[in-house]
């Protein structure tokens, strides 16, 4: 069964904007601009949680889900289970309290998250074009390219200085993404204005589909 994108991108940005609005509350010297993706993942699992899926977070790709050492496996940022039903694990051994119905890998939603900002607290991101034409890239090849992996997405978190900015880059991302041929569908976009405290005043959340190549 197909996940709704549409309602996944609701979720993220229910729980980021909520969360920018808890720290502006608080007075908070820092923003969620200031977070790195793994200090955004709890935030985007909570929110996608309270929205009825099962997360998973950091779960290994199913073409290495049997290796020995498993800690040294390519990882996936979070991975979804509809109505909060449990994720099969192929490399537990099975116990008396294994759930009846779990979702198998390639049945479940996988999700990479990849926040790129135009200022951070040092200043201006000097990294900032490779970080969303180069890294981001990555993540779509390596979603499109796992065996076993039907349903994903790539989540761009954004911060810039203003809409503009935000809407002209995500369009360039995605112009970059089809001239060479990567496997992304036409983004649900959710945008929200943020206080500026280090130079970033927009948020933008562009959840991309990958299809399998």
């Amino acid at each position: 069964m197909p996940f709704p994108i549409a309602d996944i991108a609701d979720a993220l940005h229910v729980a980021l904007a909520a969360e920018s609005a808890r720290l502006d509350a608080e007075q908070s010297p820092h923003g969620i601009d200031t977070l790195d993706e793994l200090g955004l993942h709890p935030l985007l699992g909570r929110g996608l949680a309270d929205a009825g899926y099962g997360v998973y977070p950091e779960q290994v790709y199913p073409q290495e889900s049997k290796p020995r050492h498993r800690r040294d496996c390519e990882r996936c940022d979070l991975v979804l289970t509809p109505s909060e039903r449990e994720l099969h694990e192929p490399w537990r051994e099975p116990t008396l309290f294994d759930p009846p119905d779990p979702v198998a890998l390639d049945d479940a939603f996988w999700l990479e998250v990849k926040v790129v900002a135009q200022h951070t607290r040092e200043g201006p991101n000097g990294r900032y074009s490779t970080q969303l034409l180069t890294d981001a890239s990555q993540d779509v090849q390596k979603l499109s390219r796992s065996p076993g992996i039907f349903q994903s997405a790539l989540l761009i978190v954004l911060f810039a200085r203003d809409q503009d900015t935000v809407e002209h880059d995500l369009a360039t991302w995605l112009d970059h993404c089809l001239c060479h041929r990567l496997s992304v569908q036409s983004p649900s976009v959710r945008s929200f204005g943020i206080t500026d405290r280090i130079g970033n005043r927009h948020c933008s959340l562009g959840l991309y589909p990958v299809r399998p190549a």
